[in-house]
């Protein structure tokens, strides 16, 4: 499956956290800046980008604990220039303005 197709089928199927935190990111509504939604990048398919901040957001499951592959993911992200915050879903799901906060700060060139 090409990585168009991929993230086509991975936004029809986002969790609940990614659903959540895209009502917040989606139309600009965070400051402004447009982010993407299961957007490839190279290899990739990362859950939300803003291309402009070179911002990549991850919301992961359990399943991603100690990941060796995000790992190699985030590494060959940051060499493509991007900065890659990650966030647990229950972080998503239970502290959103916390999350938010971070994206922010780090949206606008902070510490995230």
């Amino acid at each position: 499956m090409d990585s168009i197709s991929f993230a086509r089928q991975l936004r029809a199927s986002m969790t609940d956290a990614e659903r959540v935190l895209w009502r917040h990111l989606r139309a600009r509504r965070l400051a402004g800046g447009k982010f993407r939604r299961q957007h490839p990048l190279g290899p990739y398919v990362v859950d939300f980008v803003n291309l402009a901040a070179r911002l990549v957001i991850e919301v992961d499951g359990g399943q991603h604990s100690g990941s060796a592959h995000d790992r190699a993911r985030d590494r060959w992200l940051q060499r493509q220039g991007f900065r890659v915050l990650r966030f647990w879903n229950n972080d998503v799901l239970q502290h959103t303005e916390g999350v938010l906060q971070a994206i922010y700060q780090a949206q606008e060139g902070g510490d995230g």
